[in-house]
């Protein structure tokens, strides 16, 4: 015989009822809809990457797939590169974190070698933890460098998707931007447009631009546009920011494009390979924009720790010795030579920031190239196929590349 319900509106019946909301509550939290436990935010390729070495990834069907996206231009020295590994195997035996309350000989150490490797135009370097953190910090000194309230961007560019960085990339606020509104006045202007530098004005506090644009489809900007781009913010008086969390670190056959290009930012925001897979990212400065740093102007928690330096020294110390730089140059020109066939018809970019532009959809080739066991990436410009393979990469990775595109034909 059941027990009789306890009468409504007394204290037995509400604790009752509040039990029994309690348990529906735990009950639902407890059984998700779905058995995945990571948000659905990213699209992802049909691709189990078990694990990898140099620039094969080795999949859970037993698949070996060569990389020629680096995880978003990321692994610059590939996988299991043994000097990289070693450092932070030793770097975190040692000491795996302390705050910049600490001050630390690796930190450093690797800021210092960062600036050498730039090539002496910067003074100081801010390391945090991601390109578009770098980009954030970098804005921010320019409001306090001039006191003005304007950022000019070019249109196809991307910053990042916080809510500085975000309100600069080209196509946020009607794509993905989620916050209410922009935190300062943002003016786009069209890439390689010469005529349209004169908007630049005297209200402009920063131009951030990427010298060689990723996501917007290994463009080029050139060294024309570029030149006259510094010669407008020094009319101006704006703050030129280089953004190079994808072109640089040696990406484009170079320390950095400025390098390549002849062309002397105030600051360079550099991120993705700068780590080989350990995220760190840093700011560097000119002297001018040194000087206006104040204690306590900027801040970060995990920024400069001892693994990231000891990752950024590895990175820097790999590509100077193994020759890496050089290596960039030959496998992309080599990628630009034989690699225009098939549904392929030319070329932009440069280094191994390389986008083949294509006949046919680029998603189309990607799908036909990763069936055949290579892995591309696209681009925001649906006709071009962007290349961001390791430093590493031989003349026989692009011939397997050439034999692929001549497969799928146009």
């Amino acid at each position: 015989m059941s027990a009789a319900a306890p009468a409504p509106n007394t204290p037995a019946a509400t604790a009752t009822a509040t039990a029994t909301a309690t348990a529906t509550a735990t009950a639902s939290i407890a059984a998700p809809a779905t058995a995945d436990p990571l948000a659905p935010v990213f699209a992802q390729y049909p691709l189990a990457v078990e694990s990898a070495a140099g620039v094969w990834l080795h999949t859970s069907d037993g698949r070996r797939v060569l990389d020629l996206y680096g995880g978003h231009a990321v692994a610059a020295l590939g996988y299991a590169h043994p000097g990289w590994t070693r450092a932070l195997q030793r770097q975190a035996a040692a000491l795996n974190f302390q705050s910049n309350a600490v001050p630390l000989t690796v930190r450093t150490r690797a800021a210092a070698r960062l600036l050498r490797f730039a090539g002496g135009h910067f003074s100081q370097a801010f390391l945090v933890n991601s390109g578009a953190e770098a980009n954030e910090n970098a804005l921010k000194l320019a409001f306090t460098l001039t006191g003005r309230d304007e950022v000019v961007a070019l249109e196809h560019g991307f910053h990042g998707r916080t809510a500085a960085a975000g309100a600069i990339t080209w196509g946020a606020a009607s794509k993905w931007y989620g916050f209410p509104r922009a935190p300062f006045e943002v003016r786009f202007l069209p890439r390689r447009d010469l005529a349209a530098l004169g908007r630049i004005s005297a209200r402009t506090a920063a131009v951030i631009v990427e010298p060689v644009q990723g996501v917007g489809g290994a463009y080029d900007l050139g060294a024309d546009y570029l030149h006259a781009l510094r010669r407008q913010c020094d009319a101006s008086g704006a703050v030129l920011i280089f953004d190079e969390v994808q072109c640089g670190m040696g990406r484009s056959g170079a320390a950095f494009a400025a390098n390549l290009y002849g062309v002397a930012p105030e600051m360079i925001t550099t991120a993705k390979a700068l780590g080989n897979g350990f995220p760190c990212a840093a700011l560097l400065m000119s002297p001018r924009v040194a000087a206006a740093v104040k204690l306590d102007a900027l801040g970060t928690t995990f920024g400069g720790g001892p693994m990231a330096c000891a990752a950024i020294e590895a990175v820097i110390e790999a590509i100077e010795s193994e020759q890496l730089l050089e290596n960039v140059l030959r496998a992309g020109a080599l990628i630009r030579e034989r690699c225009i066939v098939g549904p392929v018809r030319g070329h932009q970019g440069a280094g191994l920031l390389t986008g083949l532009i294509c006949r046919r959809p680029a998603r189309e080739v990607h799908a036909a190239l990763l069936a055949r066991g290579i892995l591309a990436g696209t681009s925001a410009d649906p006709a071009v196929l962007r290349l961001l393979p390791p430093y590493i990469l031989e003349p026989a990775h692009v011939e397997q590349l050439r034999a692929a595109l001549l497969e799928i034909g146009a």
